[in-house]
């Protein structure tokens, strides 16, 4: 194998299907627009064919129009004159796929979709084809090559019909004001929903596993509340509940550091939690995002934080384990 042909190779691979997607800038005209206009105004889905690569490609633009807003799914055209031609209704539109603007399968089904008297957007690389003349809207997706030295793989077509499809797609997110809440809805598996879905209340540590002392406590009693609690720090609250400080592991180490000469001679029993925590800590409300814990803890070098309410009442406690154990790291 010549390794400096094949990387040669593959560079011209990807500099023919840059210049085929960078083509379809001068296509988004006033059809594209129309298109989406009735996609807008569809009460029902985008019904989406397309045979071969194409219905792959197919496959692909339905799932993206899906998950941002836009009711779709895919009908192979195959099946379609089979049964499933069914799954079509007059309150949808149909989004067909060809390359050639000739496929068999989309042609044989072609009458029985205009007579549904249903938009028929059609995105071909052969403007003067049956299904492009035939279409209510035709989307150029022609390309001047095919990647493939061959010249018969389909590649910067493939390319260039996705690229469209995922403008149709973000237009139409754009143009419904689809929102991060609205993606999180329809995403709710996975890393990706659970930074988009879960608030901190969903969760935080709370009730009798919050560690909390009152600022009367000693030294000891909050070491004990810490060690039994396991999140390494504990509130320090008023006789409300208010959050007046917070003690951490990390304070207990610079105690100990800064009176190494004196903390021999004091009792830990005899020490005020009062007059060694510290104030004006990071705290958080239990309505925000997850997400948003985790960046403020990145940020702030911190491991964990208590959770207030509005009137800064200590009702929960977060650390970086339950973010972890939530998936949102």
């Amino acid at each position: 194998m010549d390794k400096n042909k094949v990387a040669q190779l593959a560079r011209a691979v990807i500099e023919t299907e840059t210049r085929a997607a960078e083509k379809l800038l001068e296509r988004i005209d006033d059809t594209f627009t129309d298109a989406i206009e009735a996609m807008l105004r569809c009460t029902g889905r985008v019904v989406v064919l397309g045979m071969g690569k194409s219905g792959h490609i197919g496959h692909k633009i339905a799932a993206t129009l899906a998950s941002t807003g836009t009711p779709a799914f895919f009908v192979h055209p195959g099946e379609a004159s089979h049964g499933d031609l069914g799954m079509i209704t007059a309150q949808d539109v149909v989004l067909a796929l060809s390359n050639s603007g000739e496929t068999d399968e989309i042609l044989t089904i072609l009458p029985l979709i205009k007579r549904l008297n249903v938009p028929l957007i059609a995105m071909t690389g052969n403007p003067q084809s049956r299904l492009a003349k035939e279409s209510s809207f035709h989307i150029d997706v022609s390309v001047e090559k095919e990647a493939c030295p061959l010249g018969l793989a389909p590649t910067s077509s493939t390319t260039a019909t996705l690229v469209m499809g995922d403008a149709l797609a973000i237009a139409l997110l754009e143009s419904r004001g689809f929102t991060q809440d609205d993606f999180a809805r329809s995403h709710p598996g996975g890393r990706l929903g659970k930074r988009l879905l879960l608030h901190v209340e969903d969760i935080m540590h709370s009730g009798n596993d919050v560690p909390r002392v009152p600022v009367s406590a000693s030294l000891s009693t909050a070491l004990e509340e810490m060690s039994k609690k396991g999140l390494g720090m504990t509130t320090i609250i008023d006789e409300e509940g208010v959050l007046l400080g917070i003690f951490t592991d990390g304070d207990i180490r610079r105690l100990l550091d800064h009176d190494r000469n004196q903390i021999g001679e004091i009792k830990i029993s005899d020490i005020n939690i009062g007059d060694v925590m510290s104030t004006g800590c990071m705290t958080i409300n239990k309505s925000r995002l997850a997400a948003e814990a985790l960046q403020l803890m990145e940020s702030k070098s911190i491991n964990a934080f208590p959770v207030v309410d509005d009137d800064n009442k200590v009702i929960g406690a977060l650390n970086m384990h339950n973010l972890l154990r939530a998936g949102v790291v």
